[in-house]
């Protein structure tokens, strides 16, 4: 598998499949070879990272949900692969289609050393995703309140409010608004 991934790889950095048939279906390889890619972060596949790497393969490249590998990797719990990622240039700040970060994926999902080596990026701690909520905010209603003090450190503002009047501060307090019925 491995040697069929490189071939492909090798064949797309060399802009083979942009003068290929159309029986050749290069739209159909390239989503074979996303597939593979976003395969290989969920289970942590280190090797076939190097592979894509080595190869050149955009490390941001998003899925139809806007999941980028780092995101998957993230919500994963594949602490080397994110690891490898973010060495490798990989973007921590990128958002799915929900605005959703691979912190907030990790903070999600417990993941609190991937959630701390993702604080020691260059995002915004207050980036927010398409319902107003920033990463804090996930560690208040998730109860990690470990994040919450590291969090603050790199300059997030607990007390900023979601557009129903969440906060982390609330959040974490068991303080929960939810949205007026309509």
């Amino acid at each position: 598998m491995r040697n069929f991934i490189v071939a492909i790889l090798a064949c797309w950095s060399l802009n083979v499949f942009a003068e290929t048939p159309p029986a050749n279906d290069p739209v159909a390889l390239k989503a074979q070879l996303q597939d593979y890619y976003f395969d290989a972060a969920r289970r942590g596949d280190l090797d076939m990272l190097n592979t894509f790497i080595d190869s050149g393969y955009s490390l941001n490249t998003q899925d139809d949900k806007g999941y980028t590998a780092l995101i998957l990797a993230a919500y994963h719990g594949e602490n080397a692969y994110v690891e490898r990622l973010l060495a490798a240039g990989a973007d921590a700040c990128a958002q799915d289609k929900r605005g959703n970060t691979a912190l907030m994926g990790a903070i999600f999902k417990g993941e609190l050393k991937i959630a701390q080596r993702l604080l020691a990026t260059d995002c915004n701690p207050d980036q927010r995703n398409g319902a107003g909520q920033t990463a804090a905010m996930y560690a208040g209603l998730f109860k990690r309140i470990e994040l919450l003090d590291e969090l603050k450190a790199k300059g997030a503002d607990l007390n900023a409010q979601d557009p129903i009047g969440n906060s982390a501060s609330r959040l974490a307090s068991g303080e929960i608004r939810t949205p007026a019925p309509r």
